[in-house]
């Protein structure tokens, strides 16, 4: 019987201390894109489906939070589908979320389905910017739309296209509403590095 409590104590320090169901969801994307169809295609969308849930709700509807966090295992099985994590491996690279924007447009509710449709867009010499979208299964509405731009840490996208591709991958053109983003994000870490005194400092 005190093999039980102390099992019982250890799984309740451990549930208390980590969101384990985020690391147990983590890992079974990722098992799950591990064992399906490559897509060679780098740029490709990829499409994963969800349904709203009575723990993803506030208010009868989808906690804002939640939008990211579905975005999290979309883009993990987005990365092993494509080859992105073999080729980070691979080249001793890593990457991190840098920024991110929602676009909230219309509320997805309790027991409403929807797709995740997510897509490198293009990248530059440090980051990969993506773009995922809530699309509505009921009436097919787009419901959010989300930009990400992650950052490559000891490599760059160049590199990763390379490896994947075999050859030199031209970047993709920036659409507008991205570079308008973009333009912001500079325009913002500009600004925090001048409050900062940084500027001055590097000169």
């Amino acid at each position: 019987m005190w093999w039980l409590l102390w099992v019982l104590v250890a799984l309740l320090t451990l549930f208390s201390c980590l969101d384990v169901w985020y690391f147990l969801r983590a890992a079974a994307v990722l098992t799950r894109a591990w064992f399906q169809t490559p897509v060679w295609d780098v740029t490709a969308e990829q499409v994963v489906a969800g349904r709203v849930l009575p723990r993803d709700i506030d208010m009868c509807h989808m906690n804002n939070a939640r939008y990211l966090r579905e975005c999290d295992f979309a883009r993990f099985s987005l990365y092993m589908r494509n080859g992105v994590f073999k080729a980070l491996r691979a080249l001793g690279a890593s990457m991190v979320v840098g920024a991110t924007t929602v676009r909230y447009r219309r509320a997805l509710c309790i027991g409403e389905g929807f797709e995740l449709r997510s897509r490198i867009v293009t990248w530059d010499e440090k980051s990969f910017f993506l773009e995922q979208r809530f699309v509505s299964t009921k009436d097919g509405l787009v419901c959010a739309v989300m930009y990400c731009r992650q950052n490559i840490i000891r490599g760059s996208p160049d590199k990763i296209m390379q490896h994947l591709c075999k050859r030199k991958v031209e970047c993709p053109e920036f659409p507008e509403d991205l570079q308008h983003w973009v333009n912001f994000i500079s325009a913002s870490s500009q600004a925090l590095r001048a409050e900062g005194g940084l500027e001055d400092k590097n000169k």
